[in-house]
């Protein structure tokens, strides 16, 4: 079996966030997508991170942190798009765990079970905390065609919604895998925890 790669959706438009969120510094002075890779990273041998065109500075501060970045030349067609991205290039793995660059509390214990998960046959495995499904999501190989022809707005979520007894749910007391980042204020709400 290959290894389990992440991948790190960085591609967005910060729209609601109303700048440049992901190297937006967090409290201990780490972008928030830094600290997302580094998380990854931690327990993964191998972490692609898909940004947009142009994206100079944010691709600095993560080429700096030692990512792997993988250009998403249509990031306007949708999360899907930039998720497929990633799959394309590390096509010979033996899974994946899709994070995204605005949640950068997941602990990395909580990604090292994940992957743990995936090693151990799961097809698709999930966090959940406080009864709400969460992130990173991890997906076997056997998803590899499907997550590479993906595109639109909502990523992965119809191949999820539609996995039945294939997705597994793992309880977490890590509620930073439903905490990301909207409006600055997110950065330093505490413990609150955000919504999608």
């Amino acid at each position: 079996m290959g290894e389990i790669v992440g991948i790190l959706l960085a591609a967005g438009g910060s729209t609601r966030f109303g700048g440049d969120k992901l190297v937006s510094p967090l409290p201990n002075g780490i972008s928030i997508a830094v600290a997302a890779a580094r998380n990854l990273g931690s327990a993964l041998t191998r972490t692609i991170v898909v940004v947009r065109p142009g994206h100079d500075r944010l691709e600095a501060l993560l080429t700096g942190a030692g990512c792997e970045l993988v250009v998403n030349d249509r990031p306007e067609s949708g999360m899907g798009s930039s998720l497929a991205a990633g799959v394309r290039a590390s096509r010979n793995a033996g899974g994946w765990l899709i994070a995204l660059a605005d949640m950068p509390w997941v602990s990395t214990q909580t990604i090292r079970q994940l992957k743990f998960r995936l090693e151990i046959g799961a097809s698709i495995v999930a966090p959940v905390y406080g009864g709400k499904r969460g992130h990173p999501v991890g997906f076997s190989a056997e998803w590899g065609d499907r997550l590479g022809g993906l595109n639109g707005r909502f990523g992965a979520r119809s191949l999820i919604d539609a996995a039945g007894d294939a997705l597994e749910l793992l309880e977490t007391g890590d509620a930073g895998v439903v905490r990301d980042v909207d409006y600055p204020s997110d950065v330093t709400a505490g413990d609150r925890v955000g919504g999608g």
